[in-house]
């Protein structure tokens, strides 16, 4: 039933469970030695067994095991000390807080519930609670209802809030400023997820955990152009978030990078469920190939190519950015580069706690990196028949 009000999800299950043997082998190593530290099996001061026996005791190499204890250090779980060895710290006893999550877009995209997931799961979030708001309205509501939150959560004296600034309204700027300035005045604490309140190439004051969308944007378009790909297009929905400039700074990049003109511009913003604006991009660029902003647009530019009879990839490649669920599941799979929102929310929560714990902190841009994954639709398959290369 939604009541209207923020619910408290402390314990709430992910939506749902990865088999152990499904899971990458760090994350495996990971989850034993996070066990044994949350069990108690690993106390405080405890040494743990150096990367060369992790790895005969895991059957893994020292690469898989320096990742998972990286993990853990970067949770602030162990410390590393050179010549000395890994050893468990105590566990911070902050205890009580109560956070905010202020998305607007929950529930409409995919990255949002699993990045609050992340949350949940993380170690660190065992002793506090998440306040998640009900579902907003369509666009021209979020506005209101985002601020009724926010106004909820300032009497509530959340310990801070999690801010996913609002994209895709005319006044989404003025608003977002808004929104920060009164948990300002409220001297709650914020941090920023996926995207800025600045327009990019600038930067807020607060604390941003994202995906590094000018190198996302740049290795996407490097593919395609890797794959022969010599007229690259963009697309994107008008007033998108900064994290889209971004990957359009990275497409620019890369083209100029490969030798391209950058005189022409093949940057094009409009609805991607509206037909004609798909025709108009096929008829006026005439592109080999099209960058998507995200899945979402390439999903709907992609239903709009191939009813024009366009064929994917044969004559038009495509390639888009998040690597939702669906977008294996496409009429043509979706090439895409891959976030992992868990770890993303995971280091939010992180990032949050430091901030409490160290307000004067410099303002942090925490970005993960992303990977490239290859479907049909970009062609890299007819590319290695055609020329014998492996791509």
């Amino acid at each position: 039933m939604n009541t209207g009000q923020p619910q408290t999800r402390r314990d709430r299950k992910p939506l749902r469970n990865i088999p152990e043997a499904d899971l990458p082998k760090h994350r495996q190593v990971f989850d034993s030695l996070l066990g044994a530290i949350q069990s108690g099996a690993s106390k405080a001061g405890d040494r743990l067994p150096s990367e060369a026996e992790l790895g005969k005791t895991f059957h893994a190499s020292r690469i898989t095991i320096a990742k998972a204890v990286n993990e853990l250090q970067r949770l602030g779980l162990v410390s590393r000390r050179a010549g000395a060895g890994t050893y468990v710290l105590p566990q911070k006893q902050t205890a009580g807080c109560v956070f905010g999550l202020l998305i607007p877009d929950l529930g409409r995209t995919e990255i949002f519930e699993p990045i609050c997931h992340g949350m949940m799961r993380s170690p660190l979030s065992s002793a506090h609670s998440l306040l998640w708001g009900h579902a907003m309205g369509q666009a021209e509501e979020q506005e209101e209802e985002a601020e009724q939150l926010c106004r909820h959560y300032i009497a509530q004296k959340v310990s801070g809030v999690f801010f996913a600034p609002l994209e895709f309204t005319p006044e989404k700027d003025a608003f977002n400023w808004k929104i920060a300035s009164a948990l300002d005045r409220a001297g709650i604490p914020m941090v920023l997820l996926d995207r800025c309140i600045a327009c990019y190439p600038e930067r807020s004051k607060y604390d941003l955990v994202g995906i590094d969308n000018r190198s996302t944007g740049f290795q996407v378009t490097r593919h395609l152009v890797r794959l022969g790909s010599k007229r690259i297009v963009f697309v994107a929905k008008p007033l998108s978030a900064p994290s889209v400039d971004g990957r359009i700074a990275g497409y620019r990049e890369a083209l100029y990078c490969s030798g391209m003109s950058l005189r022409e511009n093949l940057v094009c913003f409009g609805d991607p469920e509206d037909r004609s604006f798909i025709q108009s991009v096929l008829r006026q660029h005439k592109p080999d190939a099209i960058v998507c902003a995200n899945d979402l647009t390439a999903a709907r530019v992609m239903q709009g190519v191939l009813e024009a009879g366009v064929r994917i990839p044969q004559d038009i490649r495509m390639v888009g950015i998040d690597d939702v669920k669906y977008a294996s599941m496409l009429p043509v799979p979706l090439t895409t580069h891959h976030q992992n929102c868990g770890d993303i929310g995971s280091i939010a929560m992180s990032t949050m706690l430091e901030r409490i714990e160290h307000p004067n902190l410099p303002t942090r841009d925490i970005l993960l990196q992303t990977s490239l994954v290859i479907r049909k639709s970009c062609g890299a398959c007819l590319a290695q028949q055609n020329t014998g290369a492996v791509l």
